[in-house]
C-alpha cells in the first residue's frame, strides 16, 4: 500500500521537498531558521522589545545572551566569572583558565569547546529553541609553536542576527574561515592589543568581516580599552551604553559599523 502511494503522488513529494529545500536554504541564507520555543522568555534587561536578544557583558570575554525564547548562552564559561542564572548552553573557546571550566553547574543543557580535547577538530552544528550555534576553528600561538585548531570562533544565530564571539584570535582570517562565518552583525572583539592580537591586525580582522556592531571584550584595565578606541579613532563612532545588558533586533543596528561599549562588570 505505500509503494502504491508513493506512485500515484511523486509530483506531490518532489514539490514538497522542494519547497522544504528552498524553505531550509532561505533560513540558513538569513542565519535564522531554528523554530522558537514555548516557553516566554527571562531576561535580565528590562523591557526588552519583542523578538529582540539581549546581550549582557559579564566580564573579561563572557557575555550572557538570552533570545527572544528565554535560551540562556554563556559565552567563555569560567570558574572566575559566572551569570546570575544558570545558562542553557555554555561555550568555550579556548582551553584557557579564564575561557573554561571543568566544573559547569548542574542545569547546563549543552558545553560547547572550541577545541577537541582528544586532538581532532572541534565541530558543532547545535539547534536549540530558536538559536542556532556553530563555530570556526582557529589557531592558537604558544610557547614552542602552534596549537593547530585550539580556539573556536562561536556564531550565534538568533533574533535574525548574527552574533560572532570571536574567542582569543591569535591571528587574521583567510578566505575560508570567512566564508566559514558567513555575514556577521554583532562582533564580540578581544582588544587587549597583546595576548590576542595587536590593535592593526583587529583592525584586519574587523574591516575582513564588516560587521554592524563591535562590542569590545577581553581587555584588563579601563585604560587599554581606551588605547583600542584611540587607535581607531576616525575609523568607527563609539556609543558608550550605561549599563552591561543591551537589547538588539536587526531593525535597531545602526546603518553603518560602530563600537558600542557595554561596561564590564569585573575588567578580570
Amino acid at each position: 500500500m505505500i509503494r502504491c502511494q508513493i506512485i500515484a503522488r511523486p509530483l506531490f513529494l518532489v514539490f514538497a521537498v522542494t519547497i522544504a529545500t528552498l524553505i531550509a536554504s532561505a533560513a540558513q541564507a538569513a542565519c535564522t531558521g531554528v523554530v522558537a520555543g514555548r516557553l516566554g522568555p527571562m531576561r535580565l534587561v528590562a523591557a526588552v522589545p519583542e523578538g529582540a536578544v539581549s546581550i549582557t557583558f559579564l566580564g573579561h570575554s563572557s557575555f550572557l545572551i538570552e533570545s527572544p525564547a528565554g535560551v540562556r548562552i554563556v559565552t567563555d564559561y569560567n570558574d572566575a566569572i559566572r551569570a546570575p542564572v544558570t545558562p542553557d548552553v555554555v561555550t568555550m573557546n579556548n582551553a584557557h583558565p579564564t575561557h573554561y571550566s571543568e566544573w559547569v553547574e548542574p542545569g547546563v543543557k549543552y558545553v560547547l569547546r572550541g577545541w577537541d580535547p582528544a586532538g581532532g577538530v572541534a565541530s558543532h552544528h547545535r539547534d536549540y529553541r530558536d538559536v542556532r550555534i556553530r563555530n570556526v576553528p582557529t589557531n592558537v600561538r604558544e610557547l614552542g609553536g602552534t596549537r593547530y585548531n585550539g580556539n573556536s570562533i562561536f556564531v550565534f544565530e538568533v533574533a535574525d542576527l548574527c552574533i560572532a564571539h570571536l574567542g582569543h584570535l591569535h591571528h587574521t582570517l583567510t578566505p575560508q574561515h570567512l566564508a566559514r562565518l558567513g555575514p556577521v552583525d554583532v562582533l564580540l572583539t578581544p582588544v587587549d592589543g597583546t595576548y590576542t592580537l595587536s590593535h592593526d591586525d583587529m583592525l584586519e580582522v574587523i574591516e575582513s568581516i564588516r560587521p554592524a556592531l563591535i562590542i569590545p571584550m577581553h581587555y584588563f584595565s579601563g585604560r587599554s580599552l581606551e588605547t583600542f578606541i584611540a587607535d581607531v579613532a576616525g575609523r568607527y563612532p563609539v556609543r558608550r551604553n550605561d549599563t552591561p545588558s543591551i537589547a538588539l533586533s536587526r531593525a535597531a543596528l545602526p546603518k553603518r559599523t560602530e563600537i558600542l561599549v557595554l561596561p564590564a562588570r569585573s575588567f578580570y
